[in-house]
């Protein structure tokens, strides 16, 4: 590959997706049949496939073995985690999360879409419209995703019927109706067969949208960030030893969204001290503008109490600035949600202590239906509300998904308990 094909890569869109559906529906076998026809697959990757679908006594090549990466997987023939792959086409750059069917591991397909730009629900065309359908798509609206694909695959096994193709999706066009789904597409195909997956096929000819993968290299993400709303977590305060650099006070953190320029007015919270942008500065460069998501160090015109945690933000745009709010939260640990125990809350750059004061309910998430219960246990999705001993800066996840979610940590074993969206906070 020569300089500019790998600078042409580097600077290429990126869209992270995501694949859901119920147990066989072809979920591994479409991203296979994806990496396969895009000619992404490394010849040492397809030799030891091959060798491995002969073992298992089946003909040809068993797509669905190049993401189901886990031993206890390929033993079983179900997908129990989420499997990354990374592919490129000349248009697009993708990073894949096959996530898997079962209720049980609702928190894994959570946590792989949490930075998804769009997932792909398959649907068997023989089994229609399934309650784990629903609740997948119920997840994707919960977590933000702005694009949805419904893929109703093996439509070779009905006949390539227009019928079947019709009636799946007047049936799942009324239940994501009542979801924050806002833009949904359907396309029929079969990923065993290859049709309507990348190329259009013979079979489908009825059908005049585009195949799934031009579909993905040309939908449009650029919007799906903030751009109005200017939030920068404090990562690091940048002082350099040399002495050359002894004024030199940088402020170093990811833009989670907007943008800034040399001039704009900034307010630090939760201090609410204000300032200017004086320079904006990369690892090799100095710009009048940035934007989300690129990581800068700002320097500002005035010497104020800036530490990591905190976060800049334009005057007159700000965040809530709260130590109470309800979240969606999703239950990852064994060990059950307890009302009485603390826990630490890391929002953005920041970590508090807190706890859940109170719970409202849990959602079923195959039906639906609000249920009151005393606890949430793991993959369990509920409401709550929050109380942090410090203010945390957030808005609501449905209007910025990077500052609207954040995770609790169990307080005496450090792990990750759950995964938490803002709905509204208080002051």
């Amino acid at each position: 590959m020569s300089a500019v094909e790998k600078a042409a890569l580097r600077n290429m869109e990126l869209l992270r997706f995501i694949t859901a559906g119920s147990v066989d529906d072809g979920k591994s076998t479409l991203i296979g049949r994806l990496l396969y026809d895009s000619k992404s697959i490394l010849e040492d990757q397809l030799s030891a496939i091959e060798k491995t679908t002969r073992r298992r006594g089946m003909n040809g090549v068993d797509l669905s073995l190049l993401t189901d990466g886990l031993q206890a997987e390929r033993e079983q023939g179900i997908t129990i985690d989420v499997a990354y792959r990374y592919f490129a086409t000349p248009r697009r750059k993708f990073i894949i999360a096959d996530t898997p069917g079962h209720e049980q591991y609702t928190r894994n397909m959570v946590t792989g879409a949490s930075t998804a730009n769009l997932a792909v629900i398959l649907i068997d065309a023989r089994k229609g419209v399934l309650t784990q359908s629903r609740r997948h798509a119920y997840i994707a609206s919960l977590v933000g995703i702005p694009h949805l694909v419904v893929a109703v695959n093996k439509m070779d096994l009905v006949g390539y019927s227009q019928d079947v193709f019709n009636s799946i999706k007047k049936e799942f066009s009324a239940f994501v109706s009542h979801l924050n789904l806002h833009d949904v597409h359907y396309i029929p195909i079969s990923a065993l067969h290859g049709d309507m997956v990348v190329e259009r096929g013979e079979n489908l000819l009825w059908y005049d949208g585009t195949p799934l993968l031009e579909l993905l290299e040309t939908i449009e993400i650029a919007s799906d960030i903030n751009t109005s709303d200017f939030r920068f977590p404090v990562q690091w305060v940048c002082r350099p030893a040399d002495p050359a650099y002894q004024d030199y006070r940088g402020y170093m953190g990811r833009i989670e969204s907007g943008e800034i320029q040399v001039g704009d007015s900034i307010t630090v919270l939760p201090s609410g001290l204000t300032s200017k942008v004086k320079e904006i500065a990369t690892y090799n460069a100095t710009h009048e503008l940035a934007f989300a998501p690129q990581s800068v160090a700002l320097r500002i015109e005035d010497h104020i109490d800036i530490s990591r945690g905190d976060m800049i933000v334009k005057s007159g745009n700000q965040p809530r600035v709260a130590r109470e709010f309800d979240a969606m939260l999703c239950w990852l640990s064994e060990q059950p949600l307890d009302l009485r125990r603390k826990y630490f809350v890391k929002h953005a750059a920041k970590t508090v202590k807190g706890l859940v004061s109170k719970l409202d309910y849990r959602v079923d998430v195959n039906t639906l239906q609000q249920d009151s219960v005393p606890q949430l246990n793991m993959s369990e999705i509920g409401r709550a509300r929050l109380k942090t001993q410090q203010p945390l800066m957030c808005d609501a996840y449905d209007k910025n998904r990077a500052t609207g979610c954040f995770i609790m940590i169990d307080e005496a074993t450090h792990n990750t308990v759950a995964a938490g969206m803002v709905i509204e906070a208080g002051q």
